[in-house]
């Protein structure tokens, strides 16, 4: 068992008879009144995001978990198999599991936490970023605007995402997995 104190981003826990990975957290000491720690919560099962205050020194059960490096290999319907890249032991997880999954690219390497107790894949933590090359996007007009445009590209593994003006078919873009927006091109 450990406490609030040991709360910290992508702590997987037990709670409400379920399995939540921590999001995001804020230890709060008010001048008046005990300490208590915010916290947001995903759930690992059904993916649901809720916000839930602990008390200072609150009791929480931890999941052990082992973090291993796995390889995007391919997409089937909403099945998509990874191959881990020390063993070569492939697995197949639902698209539900997955943060971003129209922004995977083949060959991607991503981190897979597993429970040490079932076995079974929790989470799959994605690159901060990815590379992709822009498919489509309908030419830029210059001086239609006077602050930041964008135009909607689509990318090579299907997404959509927002670039500005002067991004062609063709460029390479890096993308921030956790938003899904634009971040430069490369």
């Amino acid at each position: 068992m450990a406490s609030t104190a040991d709360i910290r981003n992508g702590l997987c826990i037990k709670f409400n008879h379920d399995i939540y990975k921590i999001i995001e957290f804020l230890h709060v000491k008010p001048g008046k009144g005990p300490a208590f720690v915010r916290t947001k919560l995903k759930s690992l099962t059904n993916g649901k995001v809720l916000d839930n205050t602990f008390s200072a020194g609150h009791k929480i059960d931890v999941v052990r978990v082992e973090t291993h490096t796995f390889q995007f290999l391919y997409a089937e319907g909403s099945d998509f198999h990874f191959m881990n890249v020390e063993s070569y032991e492939q697995i197949t997880l639902n698209k539900d599991v997955l943060d971003a999954p129209d922004l995977l690219k083949e060959g991607t390497n991503v981190m897979v936490q597993i429970n040490t107790e079932t076995d079974l894949p929790l989470s799959v933590d994605m690159p901060a970023s990815i590379v992709l090359e822009v498919t489509y996007t309908e030419p830029g007009v210059k001086g239609n605007t006077a602050t930041n445009a964008t135009k909607p590209a689509k990318v090579e593994t299907g997404a959509a995402v927002n670039v500005p003006l002067f991004i062609n078919e063709g460029d390479k873009i890096k993308i921030d997995t956790a938003t899904g927006k634009y971040m430069e091109r490369v």
